[in-house]
């Protein structure tokens, strides 16, 4: 078992806890959040983690996200390397509103895993790959 070190700057979100259904654990607002359509911004999420050796937090919008704030996460994905860990360094859910919304302080706004982080790799210049072509994007087809 791995542990995660965590510090909370903000003693009125609830702890952050794994849960039984599925495999990511969610993250809080650290505020009330009013936005306007169009608007960024940078959500903190009260937290701030060292992450096991070897291992970085992939943080990505819960599946409900969109239908409860209507906000989008700006980058699709985010990636916290252990180097972000600091005493100040606290979590944070970039998004941008695509309509006018309110999200409350300690509303589950996203969630995060932690992954291996990429094995050392060299890349080796060829002049033919040789499996056989797929036929582009979508080959696999739409069923």
């Amino acid at each position: 078992m791995e542990t995660i070190k965590i510090k909370y700057f903000d003693n009125e979100i609830d702890k952050v806890e794994k849960i039984s259904k599925g495999d990511l654990i969610d993250l809080r607002s650290a505020e009330t959040v009013h936005l306007k359509k169009g608007e960024f911004h940078l959500i903190p999420l009260g937290v701030g983690m060292k992450l096991p050796d070897g291992y970085e937090a992939n943080i990505v919008p819960r599946s409900s996200t969109y239908k409860n704030f209507k906000v989008l996460q700006t980058n699709s994905f985010a990636v916290i390397d252990n180097s972000y860990s600091g005493d100040n360094d606290q979590w944070l859910y970039p998004v941008i509103a695509m309509e006018d919304t309110i999200i409350h302080k300690n509303d589950r706004v996203c969630q995060f895993r932690i992954n291996k982080i990429q094995p050392e790799i060299e890349f080796e210049e060829v002049k033919y790959l040789d499996d056989v072509s797929r036929g582009g994007f979508g080959s696999t087809g739409k069923a």
